[in-house]
């Protein structure tokens, strides 16, 4: 259980002064995983039992945030919840504090107003190191993600087998993953810029631009967090890019993505174009 933490007011700087730092270091020694999909440097075991830490970013999620921390804490009840929430005029941000001491597990980040995806992740990830975190997950807070999938892929990072990798996605694009509801505008527009990410960032998983995912503390101590630049939904390929080039295994889990029934989407086809762009920066290496 991690001790309620509440930021009021917070003002959001920039990422300049942010630097994760390494943990700890063990004796690396060489372990076959079945599953890595990309060669990389030994991240060593952390231990039996990892400490877990849920991070979910919201903006106006009063209608489904409740749902997700119920069953959160229903299949996972050893995690710890991080909620960073951007000024929700509805309340979410608000609705964590109510509940404060039913859910001793669950904290939560005020934020100023809307400062992105990327940076409420980065926060996240910081947030966990000062902590000791050994597992940050992300996820959305609209019930696309189910938490089933979560305790799956939980499963399979405290397994010997997956103790080496350093990031494992929740995917849509391997077999058994798959999404519904969406329609077929965005089921290409996904594939397309999935498709392209993989080929211009030379990354060799499927599911680049999803946000369900389990990180290994050691593969982002490493991560300047600085060096991030992406506020938006590009955050997810960039971060992949850049512990890819810093050799972090990575592994994907098959999830089915379903298309939030509670509350609107925050997509949009200006988003997908900015995204598009930013990839284009990234493998000329103008990032």
């Amino acid at each position: 259980m991690v001790q309620r933490l509440y930021f009021r007011n917070f003002e959001f700087s920039g990422l300049s002064h942010l630097k994760l730092k390494r943990l700890f270091v063990l004796p690396r020694s060489p372990v076959t995983t079945e599953h890595p999909v990309l060669p990389s440097t030994d991240l060593p075991i952390s231990i039996a039992t990892p400490k877990l830490l849920v991070v979910v970013a919201t903006y106006n999620e009063i209608d489904s945030l409740p749902r997700l921390v119920i069953q959160i804490d229903q299949r996972l009840p050893e995690a710890d919840i991080l909620v960073i929430d951007d000024a929700s005029p509805d309340g979410t941000g608000n609705w964590c504090e109510e509940v404060a001491d039913k859910y001793p597990q669950l904290s939560v980040m005020h934020r100023a107003g809307k400062l992105g995806l990327g940076s409420a992740a980065i926060e996240g990830f910081q947030w966990a190191a000062q902590r000791d975190y050994d597992l940050i997950a992300t996820m959305d807070a609209d019930l696309s993600h189910a938490p089933e999938s979560l305790v799956q892929m939980h499963e399979k990072m405290r397994s010997p087998d997956f103790g080496k990798v350093g990031v494992m996605i929740g995917s849509r694009y391997v077999k058994g993953g798959g999404t519904e509801g969406w329609p077929l505008s965005r089921r290409v527009a996904s594939k397309i810029v999935n498709a392209f990410a993989r080929f211009w960032l030379r990354l060799k998983t499927k599911d680049n631009s999803g946000a369900f995912r389990i990180y290994r503390s050691e593969a982002l101590a490493d991560l300047d967090v600085s060096s991030v630049r992406s506020s938006d939904y590009a955050y997810l390929e960039e971060i992949l890019w850049r512990l890819n080039k810093n050799g972090v295994r990575m592994a994907e889990h098959p999830i089915v993505f379903r298309n939030r029934e509670l509350g609107r989407s925050k997509t949009s086809p200006i988003l997908g174009v900015k995204v598009f762009w930013q990839i284009l920066r990234m493998g000329f290496g103008r990032w």
